[in-house]
C-alpha cells in the first residue's frame, strides 16, 4: 500500500484517471478529447531501457486514440528532470502516435515554480514547458456532492483551503467526500491528508469526523467517532483528576500532568480521580 508523499497522489490519479483531464481544465483551460484511462507506466521495452514515468493517462474516442498525458509527482527541484521528462514525452508520443502533455504535481508553490522552468530542447523554437500544479491552484471545493463525485481533487486541494475563509465548508465537503470511498481508499486519503494540513486545520478535520448530526457511512469514520469519544470521555477523566489536586493545594509536576493527560484508560483515570480525594502529595497518585 502506498504511503509516501510521493506516492499519494499518483495513487490517486490511478484510482480514478478523470482526475487529470479536471486540473488540466481547471488549471490551465486545456479540455483534451476523449475519455481517460491509465495505462502502462514504464518505458521499459524502448530504449533506453531505464526511463520509467511515474503514471500515463491515454484518451481515447471511440476511432482513436487522440492524447496522452505524463503524470509526475515532484516533491522538490530535480535538475535531472529535464533531461528525463522530454524523453518520456517524445517516447508516448512515439509509442502511442498521438500529442502529449507534461502534467507535474507539486505540494508547495516554490517547488511548483522552479519544475515549472521551461526546459531549452537547444532546437530552434523547441523549449518544454512543464505544466506544474499546487494546492493553491486549485479551487476550494466546499459542496460535499461535488467534493464525493471527485474525493480526489477534494483532498489534494483542502490543504490549502482548510485555514481560510471557507475552512468549515471545505473540511466538512473533503471528509465527507473520504467517507464515500470503501476498502483502505478512505483511510489512505485521511491519513494523507492530515500530513499536509496545519494543526488547526487537522484538529477541525478530526472534530468534523467525530461530530454528531451526520451518518457516517463508512467502517473508517464509524471507527474515528468512536475512537474521538473515547478520547472525549479520557480528557474529561483526566481533567478531573489535576482539578481534585489542584482544589486541594497540591502541587503538580509536569511530569505527573503529562503522564495523567497521556493516559486513554478510562478506568485506570476514575481510580485516580478518587485516590487524588485522600493522597497528600502528587507522587502517591500512582502508588
Amino acid at each position: 500500500m502506498p504511503t509516501s508523499a510521493h506516492e499519494l497522489p499518483l495513487e490517486m490519479v490511478r484510482n480514478r484517471p478523470q482526475l487529470v483531464p479536471t486540473i488540466l481544465r481547471t488549471v490551465f483551460g486545456l479540455d483534451i478529447l476523449g475519455e481517460p484511462s491509465i495505462t502502462s507506466e514504464s518505458f521499459a521495452d524502448l530504449s533506453p531501457a531505464e526511463l520509467r514515468c511515474d503514471a500515463t493517462v491515454l484518451f481515447d474516442t471511440r476511432d482513436k486514440r487522440t492524447h496522452g498525458v505524463i503524470v509526475e509527482s515532484q516533491q522538490r527541484f530535480d535538475s535531472g528532470k529535464r533531461y528525463s521528462w522530454p524523453a518520456y514525452i517524445a517516447l508516448l508520443r512515439l509509442r502511442h502516435k498521438c500529442g502529449a502533455t507534461l502534467l507535474v504535481l507539486c505540494p508547495d508553490e516554490n517547488s511548483a515554480r522552479r519544475c515549472a522552468a521551461p526546459i531549452d530542447m537547444g532546437h530552434p523554437r523547441w523549449v518544454l514547458e512543464p505544466l506544474t500544479v499546487h494546492p493553491g491552484l486549485l479551487p476550494p471545493i466546499t459542496d460535499p456532492d461535488e467534493a464525493a463525485r471527485m474525493p480526489e481533487l477534494a483532498v489534494l486541494s483542502a490543504p490549502a483551503h482548510a485555514d481560510g475563509p471557507h475552512a468549515s465548508a471545505v473540511v466538512s465537503a473533503v471528509a465527507a467526500a473520504i467517507d464515500t470511498l470503501t476498502g483502505d481508499t478512505g483511510p489512505l486519503y485521511h491519513d494523507y491528508l492530515r500530513t499536509l494540513l496545519s494543526d488547526a486545520a487537522r484538529k477541525l478535520l478530526e472534530d468534523t469526523v467525530t461530530t454528531a448530526g451526520y451518518e457516517w457511512q463508512s467502517d473508517f469514520a464509524k471507527t474515528h467517532i468512536a475512537e474521538g469519544r473515547a478520547e472525549g470521555r479520557a480528557e474529561g477523566e483526566a481533567d478531573a483528576v489535576l482539578s481534585v489536586l489542584e482544589t486541594r493545594g497540591i502541587t503538580v509536576p509536569n511530569d505527573i500532568r503529562d503522564k495523567v493527560t497521556g493516559c486513554t484508560d478510562i478506568d485506570q483515570l476514575k481510580r485516580w480521580v478518587r485516590r487524588a480525594v485522600v493522597i497528600d502529595h502528587a507522587e502517591e497518585l500512582f502508588d
